[in-house]
């Protein structure tokens, strides 16, 4: 999203990142890779609740709750365009782009 940020902006699409890390760790995380947009501390993971993407998972064999990455595209009115689940970094902008493009 960070190198993408100029790109949507052309669009009027704003970017913004949400998890359920603490501010203080949020913050680190920011200086360290320059995001350009605001990171927002869901630390009771009421809006991964929300939007259905606090879930159980499993990583060699050991199960725990956490976030699944998902990515959302939220239009003017406030309603989920488009929803991505388990989406990689790597594919969150082109998917964005493409759905934003199709009008």
């Amino acid at each position: 999203m960070r190198d993408a940020r100029q790109a949507l902006a052309k669009l009027d699409v704003a970017a913004i990142g949400i998890s359920p890390d603490k501010p203080e760790a949020q913050q680190k995380f920011d200086t360290r890779f320059h995001l350009g947009f605001p990171l927002l501390a869901d630390t009771d993971h009421a809006v991964a609740e929300a939007f259905g993407v606090w879930g159980e998972k499993s990583m060699y064999g050991r199960k725990y709750f956490g976030i699944v990455r998902s990515s959302f595209l939220i239009d003017e009115k406030g309603k989920i365009a488009h929803a991505w689940h388990k989406v990689s970094p790597d594919e969150t902008v082109p998917l964005a782009l493409a759905a934003l493009r199709a009008g």
